[in-house]
């Protein structure tokens, strides 16, 4: 890890992101105090969990949510899981019915449905 004052990172942005890809994050001073982290994430999944991890509105979720929980307001963890394979099978079914739409839709301005 490297510390580097603003200025500098301003400067040369170019480089710091290479060597923050092959050394690892690097500190951005301003006046001496760490003002930011330039880091490269790994892959999508990284950036997303760095990117909820800093979100207020997705900590304020969290809270509501765990405050309910303590509530006794969760649910169980079979009932959580039905209800993913509901919506999986609901999003399935919404995606299918499109793709008919679709079909018919270009049948109506006189071309025939795709047929697979």
């Amino acid at each position: 890890m490297r510390i580097a004052p603003l200025a500098d990172v301003k400067a040369r942005l170019s480089a710091y992101l290479d060597e923050c890809g092959v050394e690892g994050p690097v500190v951005i001073t301003r006046n001496g105090k760490a003002v930011a982290v330039l880091l490269v994430p790994y892959d999508d999944d990284d950036l997303e969990r760095l990117m909820l991890g800093r979100s207020p509105r997705f900590q304020a979720l969290l809270d509501r949510s765990r405050q309910s929980i303590k509530e006794g307001k969760g649910l169980s963890e079979e009932a959580f899981w039905e209800a993913v394979r509901r919506r999986a099978q609901e999003r399935k079914a919404a995606a299918a019915k499109g793709r008919r739409t679709s079909q018919w839709s270009r049948k109506s301005r006189g071309r025939t449905p795709d047929v697979d």
